[in-house]
């Protein structure tokens, strides 16, 4: 597949079938009303469960097709679209949640973004490579402003196409 003249591959993109999609949603808590960013939305896996909860989503996506898709399927619900790239993300400047499976590529850097002194980030579940959550969990300063947890593990077959590793949800919320 391609899309912009990058492969599948390099976009990086393992959807999250609807029913673990479901499983991330209850997981995280999310209440009416909640400003939620789904990073990575894709074609809206965990945006619909989070729509069902009454949360205000900013689905955030790079591929340009997905956008499209996007804006179709939520187009009249609280669901904002932003055409962007997750390592170019601006936060919003009020209390916001995150409950993502974005790209495995950016994980490092979006964790800074998200925790960075001036973000707003109540809490997040975010669907990672496991490895990644192990080590940041293991490494986490336990006298960082976050509290760093794995959350429920995914198998490949959460996902279609499966990835090459293994998943895990890592949540962070404020001490």
């Amino acid at each position: 597949m391609r899309a912009g003249g990058r492969s599948r591959r390099a976009w990086g993109w393992h959807p999250l079938s609807a029913d673990w999609a479901e499983r991330v949603v209850a997981d995280a808590g999310i209440r009416p009303g909640d400003l939620v960013l789904d990073i990575g939305a894709g074609t809206g896996a965990l945006t619909a469960p989070l729509v069902r909860a009454g949360a205000r989503v900013l689905a955030i996506e790079l591929h340009p097709g997905r956008v499209a898709r996007l804006r179709e399927r939520f187009a009249g619900e609280q669901v904002t679209v932003v055409h962007v790239d997750a390592r170019e993300l601006l936060l919003p400047h009020k209390p916001f949640k995150v409950v993502s499976s974005p790209p495995y590529a950016v994980s490092s850097e979006l964790l800074r973004t998200l925790t960075a002194r001036s973000s707003r980030l109540v809490s997040a579940h975010l669907v990672l490579q496991r490895a990644f959550v192990h080590r940041i969990v293991s490494r986490w300063d336990s006298r960082a402003r976050w509290h760093a947890v794995p959350g429920r593990p995914l198998p490949r077959t959460a996902f279609t196409p499966p990835p090459q590793v293994d998943s895990r949800v890592l949540v962070l919320s404020r001490r």
